[in-house]
């Protein structure tokens, strides 16, 4: 039977529509954009977005395209919950992207079940546990994170703290104390931390909470200062973070905050201006933004030329999302050489490698290494302290 040349030209359009379509690899991305912790949800999330964007420019996964889907679940671990369910109920996506550790916790028995990878920016220690043999007894062996678990990290800082607790000469125990919100993110490390603190001879006192979103912290600055703290972690995001800073300042506290790695960044320090000064923070990545010798600089500065923020300074977390996707760019190549381009895939591509640096973000990146029982890709902690010495109100 023949048809009008008309009719063929379409359905072979249809039909390269389609191919193309298949063609694309499918990936979530769970964020915050709007939520209490958008301060830095935002910054990491466009980070991701910058790029895949520009891996897709550079020829993508074997040529095919990284098919991105970014979803805003304004930190409501129910909200991501639905849109998980959405994307495994499609079947088609074998990674995505996630974020918070509430969500990431809720949902490590359905990527567990459902077999799909799940690269969060939460660095829960038991988001890092595979085979179940922490202490939660539960095993994420689908759960993947870039940088060191909010525990090792807690630790580090403890660590420096008494060193300069021993370089002061306080004459007598130093007195360490957390900070933050009753939920999962700044919980996660409390009870670690405060262990480790005790066996480095520290004298631990009663938490102190402050919220997740931005107030006036002067109760909590008051009960601050009239601990006697010498060292205080702030579990919290930017947001609520600079504004407890600048709540403690006016109050006279001058205790030496220790940040977690989502508690400041540059932006933050602008905001807070002198208050932030000498906080002590760990840094997930080789470099800041400012640096300019690393080989992968250069990368990094392409990527973000294509960015819609284009020659803005770039923050700690836009770099951590972007040695993310990088991360997870070679794990879907070895999966996809491998042929299976499945979570199975990728979960054993992220396992395989040692000391494992992002081609083209050399010097940016620290080396990671995942492996069956221990799903805790980076254990140096990085520890910056950060220095206010004039007006920080510049663009």
């Amino acid at each position: 039977m023949k048809f009008p040349a008309a009719s063929l030209c379409a359905v072979g359009a249809l039909m390269t529509a389609q191919a193309a379509v298949a063609q694309d690899i499918p990936i979530g991305q769970l964020i915050d954009f709007t939520g209490p912790t958008s301060d830095v949800g935002l910054t990491y999330g466009v980070g991701v977005i910058d790029a895949i964007r520009h891996i897709n420019a550079s020829g993508g996964i074997g040529g095919r395209t990284i098919a991105l889907d970014t979803q805003d679940y304004s930190y409501q671990a129910p909200r991501a919950v639905s849109i998980y369910k959405r994307w495994a109920q499609d079947g088609t996506v074998p990674a995505i992207f996630g974020w918070g550790t509430a969500d990431a916790e809720a949902m490590v028995q359905f990527v567990t079940r459902d077999r799909i990878v799940y690269f969060s920016a939460a660095y829960a220690a038991s988001l890092a546990d595979p085979a179940g043999k922490g202490a939660t007894g539960h095993a994420a062996p689908y759960n993947f994170f870039y940088g060191p678990s909010y525990s090792d990290a807690n630790r580090a800082l403890i660590s420096w703290a008494a060193e300069d607790a021993r370089a002061r000469n306080l004459g007598r125990k130093p007195r360490y104390i957390h900070l933050g919100a009753n939920h999962p993110y700044p919980n996660s490390p409390k009870a670690a931390a405060e262990a480790w603190a005790r066996e480095l001879g520290f004298e631990v006192l009663p938490a102190i909470q402050y919220s997740l979103a931005p107030g006036d912290f002067t109760a909590q600055c008051l009960t601050l200062r009239e601990s006697g703290a010498d060292y205080a972690y702030l579990g919290n995001t930017s947001g609520s973070t600079v504004a407890l800073l600048k709540s403690c300042k006016t109050a006279g506290v001058r205790t030496t905050f220790l940040g977690n790695v989502w508690g400041v960044d540059e932006n933050g320090m602008r905001v807070a201006g002198e208050a932030a000064d000498g906080i002590v923070l760990p840094v997930r990545t080789k470099v800041v933004w400012t640096d300019s010798d690393a080989p992968g600089m250069a990368t990094l500065r392409r990527i973000a030329e294509g960015s819609r923020d284009q020659g803005k300074h770039r923050s700690l977390h836009y770099l951590a999302g972007v040695c993310s996707a990088y991360f997870m760019k070679e794990a879907l190549e070895q999966a996809a050489a491998a042929g299976a381009l499945t979570g199975d895939g990728i979960r054993s591509a992220l396992e395989s490698r040692r000391d494992w640096v992002p081609k083209g973000l050399e010097g940016v990146c620290y080396p990671a290494t995942w492996t069956a029982e221990d799903h805790r890709g980076v254990t140096q902690v990085a520890i910056y302290r950060a220095r206010v010495k004039g007006p920080t109100d510049a663009p």
